[in-house]
């Protein structure tokens, strides 16, 4: 009988074991190979710094902090305040405004590749910084995820911050966005770890290396490494792409995990 009911619990700890293996041994490989030196037996940084020198990586860098910290912190605006009214206002057509928000969820981004880039173009805006980000300034995805933590905080906070004369932007700022702070940090690990890899868009609406992000400079270098079978410095360029986002989701992990708990996401 004890068997019986451990038997599920041991195959679901087995299942998480095995799918973290499959997720940890081709990382443990990349960093393993990016030490290890190319037709050789010895460990050196040698790999880093010849893959640092073979590519603008500090532009590329710049050019992708720039793209993820610019779009993010305009999808917290926009979604906090869209946000808001859905959780909390009361105006014609709402849930139905609600329903066309979240079928952005469902179109892939490649659907909207051409009419993206025909209106990019009537701007004037082909091969600018601003051209990649501005359509990733309104993201569905953030204004659900605000919307079901902001239903979850109560009411009488609100109704209290407004007998003491509080505005509805100051009852946002003072109230809503702190108790939301988890799922702040959630959102802008999904926002900033979609822009660091975003590759198709920037290909499309650029020309110059000037604005290429990391995803497009690291898929150029890749070309360059194969034809000469540098597994080496292909994998520290990896590791290099790749690291900050790792860093950043092990820090922010259990706030991560906290705001799809909040959200009522299972």
């Amino acid at each position: 009988m004890n068997a019986d009911r451990g038997l599920p619990r041991a195959l679901r700890t087995a299942g998480t074991w095995g799918f973290a293996t499959v997720w940890v041994v081709p990382l443990a490989w990349v960093v393993w190979r990016s030490f290890r030196t190319d037709g050789g037996g010895g460990y050196s940084m040698g790999n880093f710094v010849a893959a640092w020198d073979a590519a603008p990586f500090p532009r590329y860098y710049l050019n992708t902090i720039v793209l993820a910290v610019g779009v993010l912190a305009v999808q917290v605006v926009t979604g906090t305040l869209a946000a808001y009214a859905f959780a909390r206002m009361d105006f014609p057509l709402k849930r139905l405004l609600f329903a066309l928000y979240l079928l952005q969820i469902m179109i892939p981004n490649e659907v909207l590749i051409f009419p993206n880039y025909e209106t990019i173009a009537d701007l004037g805006l082909v091969d600018t910084m601003l051209g990649i980000m501005l359509p990733y300034f309104l993201s569905a995805f953030g204004i659900f995820l605000l919307r079901q933590t902001f239903r979850g905080v109560p009411i009488e906070i609100e109704e209290a911050a407004r007998l003491d004369g509080c505005n509805t932007l100051q009852v946002i700022w003072h109230f809503y966005v702190p108790l939301a702070r988890p799922t702040y940090v959630a959102f802008g690990l999904v926002s900033v770890s979609h822009q660091w890899s975003n590759f198709l868009w920037p290909l499309v609406v650029t020309n110059s290396p000037d604005n290429r992000p990391l995803s497009l400079g690291m898929s150029l270098f890749a070309k360059t490494t194969e034809s000469s079978a540098q597994w080496g410095e292909l994998c520290a360029a990896t590791l290099l792409v790749i690291a900050p986002l790792l860093i950043a989701f092990f820090i922010f992990q259990r706030q991560f995990v906290s705001s799809f708990m909040m959200s009522g996401i299972k």
